[in-house]
């Protein structure tokens, strides 16, 4: 089932998320509802707050990404088929030298901002099936995580950009709240809420 994506301005996605246990209900159905959600908003990936809950869950898939021909051929390779489910996750490490990339998110359509993050990150999460990880990753797979990390901890894109960046789009971000945006996947936004 598509669920609709919350949009810039919502609370929930400024709420820090809290872990759940292995009796959540009906988690493998949520799993699977967050993908097709995913999928038919294009996207790369998508985090529990960005659909109403504030729990401590995200998904990826970065197999778009491994279209991209300015990649090498190993790049490329990591990027495809890499599809998974972190929950309760925690970032214990990041490193390396910053580097930029242009970010976008399905919970603020039609902005994108160069954002700087470290290259390499461990992680530790336990999956859909709550066996325990503690992984490395690095490149765009890191960054993809860390941008749906930040969700969970109550974070978005752009709050990495600079007060400049940040004055040059509010009243995009503004229209955003308030639905004055046309997308073409289901959206649930702040001043639909307040109407009920």
């Amino acid at each position: 089932m598509i669920l609709p994506i919350v949009a810039y301005g919502d609370p929930v996605l400024r709420k820090k998320a809290t872990n759940i246990s292995e009796d959540y209900p009906k988690l493998n159905e949520l799993v699977d509802n967050m993908f097709e959600t995913m999928y038919n908003a294009y996207g790369v990936g998508l985090a529990a707050p960005q659909i109403g809950l504030p729990i401590r869950m995200f998904l990826v898939d970065t197999t778009p990404f491994a279209e991209d021909e300015e990649l090498t051929k190993e790049e490329q390779a990591s990027l495809k088929g890499f599809k998974k489910v972190f929950i309760n996750a925690k970032i214990t490490n990041e490193e390396g030298e910053e580097w930029v990339f242009n970010e976008g998110c399905l919970s603020i359509p039609d902005v994108r901002e160069d954002v700087s993050r470290k290259p390499k990150i461990t992680i530790e999460y336990v999956d859909e099936n709550f066996k325990q990880h503690t992984e490395i990753y690095d490149g765009l797979i890191a960054r993809v995580i860390q941008h749906e990390y930040d969700h969970i901890e109550g974070v978005l894109f752009t709050d990495k950009l600079s007060s400049f960046k940040k004055r040059i789009i509010k009243g995009r971000l503004g229209n955003i709240s308030k639905g004055k945006i046309r997308v073409d996947y289901r959206m649930r936004f702040p001043a639909e809420k307040k109407k009920r």
